[in-house]
This record gives C-alpha cells, structure tokens and sequence, in this order.
C-alpha cells in the first residue's frame, strides 16, 4: 500500500504507509511501491535478506531436511573435531565406529565434513550402509566430504541441530571442540527435561573425556546444579563395541515396547 496522498494527507493528516497490521510513518516508510520494487531489476538487493524472507529460507530448511531423512531408518549421529586428521588413532576409530555400526543395523549421520566425521561416514560407506552428512555453511570449511551418500547443507545451527536428534536414535561422542560440546550438551538437556526419551549418549575416549566428567561430578553435582541421576544420562568408555551395545540394546527396548514388538523405520521414540 503507497502512502496516502491528496486531500486527506493535505488536511493535517501525516503521511503514513499500512503494510497488513504494520503503519509506518517519517523514515520507516519505504520509497516507491512495492510493486515497482519487484519490478526494478536495478534497485537494491537487499530486501531478499530481511527477516520476513529469511522466515521462509528457515522454514525451507526444515522442510529439505524432513523431506531428505524421513525414510532414513534407525539411525546414529556420531560427533568430533573436524581437525582430527587422517594418523590420528581417533580417525581409525571412527572408521571402525561407522562400519560396526552399518553392521548392526544402523545408518550413519554426522556433521558431514572432515575429520571424526569424514571417517564415519567412511566407515559406513565401505560397510555398505547409508551415510549421511549435515553439513553447516561455515567460513572455514568447505562442503560435504567425499563419503556422504546423501547430504543435506543448511544455513542455520538450529535447523540442523533438529535433524540430528529428530532423525537419530542416539549419540556416540569422540574427542571434539566447541561444535562438538555443542552437541553435546543439547542432547543431554533434550535427555535431562524429557524432550526426547530412549535416546542414549556415549562418549568415546576416556583420557579425552575424563576431566570434563570428573568436573561434572565434582562440581556441578557437589554445588547442586545438576542430579545424581543426571550423571546417568551418559556413558564413558573407550570400546567401540560397548559404544554400538548401548545403541543396539536401547533400540531393542524401544521395539519391545512398541504393540507387536519390532522398530519401525524412522522410530525415533521422539515427541513431534
């Protein structure tokens, strides 16, 4: 709608520009009208990134990575550094890690890029299994790795922070940074408030992990943030054979607790 104009304006009435419920006046209104906008090809390119679109690119997101992983199956996210490079002991692990658990039935979903979660995914991959990427568009990285089957970018943390819970059925942990505390720690309040149930946590490497659990329970728990039962909600270990166990035996109990017994694909034991 163009501002108003002719007697009324001219009769003391301040100009003013009605965008549905929103009335903008002075400098908030916009020059030209919005159709002329659209039309201009030779006007500003801005208007693509202001919060009503960027609602819509959001809400696109969400849609692409529902469409991509809604027949995905049974499923693990496996989370670590991006900088853990090929010599490292952790990188053999999560080769290991990803085939063990294509084995027992699962897909692979990592973050998509190098390190921990290029050797997952290529674990997965030689064992013949679906490997999946989510990548996140960062300044520092570049793209998927080499051995995601199917991959899904995102622009925003959020959204993909939901497709690695929503689409998984627990979490295995090795040695990370700060995205990978991230993720972390939202899954174990997700766990902790009951926003996700039968959803189990394993962290890899106790030499790595050890100090960050040991002031979990020295401190949070002495000072009363956190519960006793809370310090269950994870298990630390250094097999990768226990690892998948936790996985593969928490599906079990999801399945026999479903009518007629067995997991559907896509059962996650998540509310919507």
């Amino acid at each position: 709608m163009t501002p108003d104009s002719g007697a009324d304006a001219g009769a003391g009435r301040e100009p003013e520009e009605n965008r549905g419920r929103t009335r903008l006046r002075r400098d908030e209104m916009e020059r030209g009208t919005t159709d002329q906008r659209l039309l201009d090809s030779r006007g500003p390119s801005d208007w693509v990134h202001t919060d009503p679109w960027r609602v819509m690119r959001i809400q696109s997101e969400f849609v692409e990575g529902f469409g991509a992983l809604a027949e995905l199956g049974p499923a693990i996210s496996v989370f670590g550094s991006a900088r853990t490079r090929v010599d490292d002991p952790f990188y053999a692990l999560g080769v290991e890690l990803g085939g063990k658990l294509v084995d027992a039935g699962f897909a692979v979903i990592t973050g998509g890029g190098p390190g921990v979660m290029e050797a997952a995914n290529k674990g997965a991959g030689e064992a013949g299994g679906v490997s999946v990427g989510l990548g996140i568009e960062l300044p520092f990285e570049s793209g998927l790795n080499e051995y995601v089957d199917r991959g899904v970018n995102f622009r925003y943390f959020f959204a993909r922070k939901t497709m690695f819970v929503k689409y998984a059925q627990g979490f295995i942990v090795l040695p990370g940074g700060f995205g990978t505390f991230d993720e972390l720690f939202e899954a174990l309040t997700l766990v902790q408030t009951e926003k996700v149930t039968s959803f189990p946590i394993v962290l890899v490497g106790t030499s790595y992990w050890s100090g960050l659990v040991d002031w979990i329970r020295d401190t949070v728990l002495a000072d009363g943030k956190i519960s006793a039962r809370d310090l269950d909600m994870f298990r630390l270990t250094d097999d990768i054979d226990e690892a998948i166990e936790v996985m593969v035996s928490a599906r079990d109990q999801r399945g026999s607790n479903q009518p007629g017994g067995g997991v559907r694909p896509g059962d996650t034991d998540h509310p919507e």
